[in-house]
């Protein structure tokens, strides 16, 4: 296997060093990998493949799924990722498409990214309206109660998401807050399908959303895009109209993170 960047290779390589993060280029690569194939891969012993991926496990850097028993990218990775969009400065290559997408849909729009079972809202742009959602930058809600939070959660493994909720009982916030991991699962697997998450009263009273994730140039899930508005103005009619214009707005700020 060889880097996408040609570099010379180190005077003293340190081989295990090595076939560690050769490891992560495999995985960067597909879904997720089984110890027989890590030992195939790296031509290593299937003993010496274990004891690297449990290295990686130990420091977050690979999760193993509890069914298959295979390997997956871990949330070290994911977190090492947003601190590379934040030095990218997200919020300045977001809010341009973000006043657009205000000026489209008549609503406020957030942009978030996870942090730990939370989501940091990074940036606001105000709807005009009198009754709006206000401008969430520095607030903090709950990932699995809010869209999102589902539309980044559903950038996740079953592993990493059992990392983030080892628990099956959820904390629950509202009547319509979805209080088990499973529910969740479920509800994440639509997200995928349909490109988008929502909110219906879930984290905060009188308050819907539509929310889109942010891919970066690996096709990462990086940070999401949501419109909030009053649930009295967010119909099912609404929903449908405000989540392409949504997940078209998510797509232009993807592509211009390189």
């Amino acid at each position: 296997m060889q880097n996408d960047v040609p570099v010379d290779k180190p005077a003293y390589p340190i081989e295990s060093v090595d076939k560690a993060l050769a490891l992560l280029l495999l995985l960067r690569d597909r879904r997720a990998l089984s110890v027989s194939e890590a030992s195939r891969e790296l031509g290593v012993a299937a003993s010496t493949a274990h004891r690297l991926l449990a290295m990686l496990q130990y420091r977050g850097f690979v999760a193993q799924e509890p069914t298959t028993r295979a390997y997956t990218l871990g949330p070290v990775l994911a977190e090492l990722g947003l601190a590379a969009v934040r030095g990218m400065d997200i919020r300045s290559q977001a809010r341009p498409a973000m006043e657009r997408l205000v000026a489209e849909v008549g609503e406020t729009v957030h942009l978030g990214v996870l942090r730990g079972t939370d989501v940091l809202f990074q940036e606001s742009v105000e709807s005009a309206k009198a009754l709006r959602v206000a401008d969430r930058t520095g607030m903090t809600l709950p990932a699995h109660a809010s869209a999102v939070g589902k539309a980044l959660l559903a950038g996740l493994s079953k592993s990493q998401l059992h990392i983030l909720y080892p628990d099956d009982a959820l904390p629950a916030f509202r009547p319509n807050t979805i209080i088990h991991r499973e529910e969740l699962e479920l509800a994440l697997a639509v997200v995928r399908e349909r490109g988008y998450a929502t909110n219906a009263d879930e984290s905060e009273a009188g308050v819907s959303g539509v929310a889109a994730p942010i891919r970066d140039s690996f096709g990462q899930v990086c940070a999401a895009l949501t419109v909030s508005a009053p649930t009295s103005r967010l119909t099912e009619e609404q929903v449908a109209s405000i989540a392409p214009a949504t997940i078209n707005a998510a797509e232009d700020i993807g592509s211009r993170l390189g």
